[in-house]
């Protein structure tokens, strides 16, 4: 059976039903933008009303009376005054329209959700800060939460960005365990994800946390304003350090506050030890020392990774060599050993007649050594000597004679570290996620912040001598001939590079084939180095062993 359709009234019925909803909506919304001064007018006539009512509710009884003679009084004048009634019309019109005006909803607390998270805060809090025996306890379960909190803010999603907090003063927050209990259960409770700053004030009996924005990572390698003897290991907070430097960032040129390394005669942190997870950014850190190191300094490289992190400083000119091998590395740090001795005889020499110290005593050399545990578990299956022990002179009198020692290794070859290494490298840097004990044992005292699971290369903290640690992010220098460096990197990377040497460059060429070659000459015994008393670059020596030498490092084009 075929289906009749619809009565026509029946099937448009619901679109004129609608039509008819639209067309009393705009007619609303046009009566709405016509008549809103008078809506305006009279809501604030409303309010003049009940003010002026509660004034006269307020008002004492004796003095009812002689407020009604004034009042009249008034009346008097304005009627009696030319165009009197009509400007007080057009006053009263004035402050109506002022009083009804639209304004702004403030936000003078926090929400029903906000108070629901503050009370459980407040509660998982109660064990940690209260004591049976307390007559007044402030931390009660049931309690008022507001007389413990102040200070709150909260984000969009109604997370804590700032909270102060108040304990009692039996609270131990003297100890170190005590205050980690307290900051772990805030991180928990607070949101996991997000790094929180805790301020303790122990004499107010008050803590303060805040949530720590991100720091910058668009800063890459470029020439920092600094001095001979500064070198800028990165970038921290704002109200951490006094000192700021020009920077080039993504977003224009900015000021940004820098955490500044100085070596020198008169420094008391002259060599460094970075300790990181793999692709935590150490070995960024380590070109960007070298780098800043190069226009007023040597540098000597030892890579014990033996994964070419370092080609583009091959040949280039103040590198006096780039070693990766063991037999390299043992004769450059016997070298850079007896030249430190050379410079302090040298300059003792020249301060005993009188005499300013020899240039070439006073020009730095920067000893930088990536991953020596490699080499050391090399230099034990071989019979050789650790190559950490020819550090001991140049960590020694380093200072005396402006050699700075920097050290990068990872978290699990810590323990490979020398006592001279870990006891005469005073300014410390930890990159990569890292528990807070972690952190504790490699710069000598706890962050102030907590550490967060997942954070960019080249983040971490920074601590120089008995100062404060600092958070800190090292500006991005990544290899440049890494297919995964980005242009931008790569570019600025490549404008700090040196020239390359000549000779080098004339080493690296493919020599014709027709033209017969010389016999090599014999390899250098290991234990040989050039005499201490000649100031003589080290020799490169290519290592029999399994650690890679990079190949030739094409020019750039």
């Amino acid at each position: 059976m075929a289906r009749r359709p619809l009565p026509r009234i029946l099937s448009s019925g619901s679109a004129q039903i609608a039509r008819s909803r639209e067309i009393a909506r705009t007619a609303a919304d046009s009566a709405t933008d016509v008549l809103h001064p008078l809506i305006t007018i009279s809501r604030g006539l409303r309010k003049l009303a009940a003010t002026a009512r509660a004034k006269w509710a307020a008002t004492p009884k004796e003095r009812r009376g002689p407020t009604l003679f004034l009042v009249a009084a008034c009346v008097l004048v304005v009627a009696l005054v030319p165009y009197g009634p009509l400007l007080a019309l057009v006053a009263l019109m004035a402050a109506a329209a002022w009083q009804g005006r639209e304004r702004p909803v403030v936000k003078t607390g926090p929400d029903d959700a906000e108070i629901a998270r503050l009370k459980g805060l407040y509660e998982a809090l109660v064990p940690y800060l209260s004591l049976p025996d307390d007559p007044e306890p402030l931390y009660a379960h049931g309690g008022d939460w507001s007389a413990a909190f102040g200070d709150h803010a909260f984000d969009e999603d109604g997370r804590i960005t700032r909270l102060r907090i108040s304990y009692p003063p039996y609270f131990t927050d003297g100890e170190p365990a005590a205050r980690a209990r307290i900051e772990q259960l805030l991180h928990a409770k607070s949101g996991r994800g997000r790094e929180y700053r805790f301020d303790w004030d122990e004499e107010g009996n008050r803590l303060t946390m805040r949530v720590l924005p991100e720091l910058p990572t668009t800063i890459a390698a470029q020439r920092f304003v600094t001095v001979p003897g500064e070198t800028v290991l990165g970038f921290t907070d704002a109200d951490a350090v006094q000192r700021t430097v020009p920077v080039r960032a993504a977003d224009g040129t900015e000021d940004a506050p820098a955490v500044v390394w100085r070596t020198g005669p008169r420094s008391t942190e002259q060599h460094l030890l970075a300790v990181g997870q793999p692709g935590s950014g150490t070995s960024s850190l380590l070109r960007s020392i070298a780098l800043q190191a190069l226009p007023h300094g040597d540098v000597l490289i030892v890579e014990g990774a033996g994964t070419g992190e370092y080609a583009c400083l091959v040949g280039r000119d103040g590198v006096l060599a780039v070693e990766c091998g063991l037999s390299g590395a043992l004769a450059s740090l016997e070298w850079a050993a007896h030249e430190t001795e050379r410079r302090l005889i040298a300059a003792n020499r020249a301060r005993q007649s009188g005499r300013p110290a020899p240039e070439d005593t006073r020009r730095p050399l920067w000893i930088l050594l990536d991953r020596p545990s490699v080499l050391g578990h090399l230099a034990a299956a071989d019979g050789r000597p650790d190559p950490q022990d020819l550090l001991q002179v140049p960590l020694r009198h380093g200072r005396a004679a402006s050699v700075t020692v920097v050290v990068a290794e990872q978290f699990d070859s810590l323990d490979a570290l020398g006592e001279t290494v870990r006891s005469h490298t005073r300014a410390r840097v930890v990159l990569g996620p890292a528990a807070p004990q972690q952190i504790a044992a490699v710069l000598g005292a706890g962050p102030h912040t907590t550490p967060v699971p997942d954070v960019p290369p080249g983040r971490g903290y920074a601590r120089l001598g008995t100062g404060q640690v600092l958070r800190l992010q090292v500006p991005a220098t990544p290899d440049p001939y890494d297919d995964a460096t980005s242009e931008a990197h790569r570019r600025a990377v490549l404008e700090l590079l040196p020239e390359r040497r000549t000779a080098t460059i004339a080493a690296i060429e493919p020599a014709p084939t027709a033209a017969p070659t010389a016999a090599p000459a014999p390899a250098p015994e290991p234990g040989f180095a050039p005499d201490p008393d000649t100031d003589i670059a080290p020799t490169h020596h290519k290592d029999p062993g399994p650690a890679p030498v990079p190949s030739p490092v094409p020019a750039e084009g």
